[in-house]
């Protein structure tokens, strides 16, 4: 058992993860720092990891898709806190991250020692928003209704609409996962139906939706 947190630093510019880095650094009981530059690579790095405690990640590397990024990560490891980090930092975003499950939002334009206490109080197992911010209530009620729905899917349902969202088939969704055919199709009914729609399509519309917001 290692005695030190396991971060990783999702983002695709290699300066700004080394400011990341050098802001861990001034952090107790960090023992391992893993960097990935696009979202492939830290979906890979969720699926082949086990002890993660923590992920920062970056809402517009390439691969991801805003907030529908966030969500297909949560399906991978739904009890590994996630913690958004974003230029992209206006009160709505950084609201339906925190409602789509991130255990925290920093903006890119934090300081320093904003950037520790937000990993701090993360680790601690609480939520860190930025100073100051209201976040208010949802005002578009078709976004306040697709965030609801999203919320009711399993971890598992939200990982195979994330994999549907890359434009993989029921048979390699299974293959990926390890699993037949038929419980890929189980779960891809029980998601049109939690989603409201028809079809794979507009599920993957509904969930493009929450990603372009946050653009």
């Amino acid at each position: 058992m290692p005695s030190g947190y396991k971060i990783v630093i999702a983002d695709d510019h290699p300066l700004f993860r080394g400011a990341l880095k050098q802001a861990l650094a001034g952090i107790d009981n960090i023992s391992t720092v893993l960097e990935a530059g696009d979202f492939e690579s830290v979906k890979n790095l969720a699926t082949s990891t086990d002890d993660i405690d923590l992920i920062l990640l970056d809402l517009s590397m390439p691969g991801a898709s805003g907030l529908s990024a966030l969500i297909s990560l949560r399906g991978i490891h739904p009890d590994v806190p996630m913690v958004i980090v974003s230029a992209h930092d206006d009160v709505p975003t950084i609201r339906r991250a925190l409602e789509l499950g991130a255990s925290g939002f920093i903006s890119k334009s934090a300081s320093m020692d904003e950037i520790r206490s937000a990993v701090v109080t993360v680790l601690a197992g609480g939520v860190a928003t930025p100073n100051g911010v209201d976040l208010g209530v949802e005002a578009d009620p078709e976004i306040s209704s697709i965030i609801k729905r999203l919320q009711s899917l399993t971890p598992q349902q939200t990982r195979v609409l994330g994999m549907l969202a890359e434009g993989l088939l029921n048979k390699q969704v299974a293959y990926e996962l390890g699993v037949s055919e038929a419980t890929i199709k189980a779960h891809v009914s029980a998601i049109l139906q939690k989603l409201d729609v028809d079809s794979r399509t507009q599920a993957v519309i509904v969930l493009s939706k929450i990603g372009h917001e946050a653009r």
